[in-house]
């Protein structure tokens, strides 16, 4: 396993460097703030991210919407210290696959980094009553983009056009890149809002009136 750390804290930079590495771990990378994580990211195409979610400058949350908007198919996984609802709430919705504190053990930590690297998305145990409520409905957060707030802005364009009835190729033609791409970006979609189908997901664009024009907002 492949894994860099996006954390502005360098004794814990240095600490979890090394407590993987020992646990036959590979860190590929560390960079102290979001817009070097991303390039990070970019550059060496990890197994796994690990993003704090408190950092000066670009935040963690920032920091993940931008990740899921360049490369869906890394996981992201938050390593914090806030145990707060709505952080959680916010991170899954943005796509962030695992979800885990920074004082849990440290071999929990691995077991858990194993599951998230064959498809599983973890919370931490502190959590899991929280994530319960998420699913069940009965939580909530400030959310001025309604259903779609979670879709980063390509995600929200291809929304649009899915809504219109292009194909993927069509999509992919207009926008300038490949089949494949489109098809990551349709899986997300489906991901995040809920869903199963490419049909649902334009039903629930049309119903919300989401326009073209509204990806530039």
């Amino acid at each position: 396993m492949r894994v860099i750390i996006i954390d502005d804290h360098a004794l814990f930079r240095v600490g979890l460097k090394g407590l993987l590495e020992q646990r036959n771990i590979e860190v590929i990378g560390v960079a102290a703030d979001g817009n070097a994580g991303i390039k990070l990211a970019e550059l060496l195409s990890p197994d796994i991210i690990l993003l704090d979610l408190r950092m000066p400058g670009i935040g963690g949350l920032e920091v993940l919407k931008t990740l899921r908007g360049h490369n869906p198919t890394i996981p992201v996984v938050m390593l914090t210290t806030s145990n707060e609802e709505s952080d959680l709430i916010k991170s899954l919705r943005l796509g962030a696959q695992g979800y885990l504190l920074k004082d849990m053990e440290p071999d929990e930590l691995v077991s858990a980094l194993r599951d998230i690297e064959k498809g599983k998305n973890v919370v931490a145990h502190d959590l899991t009553d929280a994530l319960a409520r998420m699913v069940q409905g009965e939580t909530t957060v400030d959310d001025d983009a309604g259903p779609f707030a979670s879709l980063t802005p390509r995600e929200r364009e291809i929304l649009c056009l899915l809504a219109d009835g292009q194909s993927n190729k069509l999509i992919a033609r207009n926008l300038g890149i490949s089949d494949g791409t489109v098809k990551l970006h349709v899986k997300a979609i489906l991901r995040k809002l809920g869903i199963h189908s490419r049909v649902e997901a334009a039903v629930i664009a049309v119903e919300q009136g989401l326009r073209k024009a509204d990806t530039s907002t």
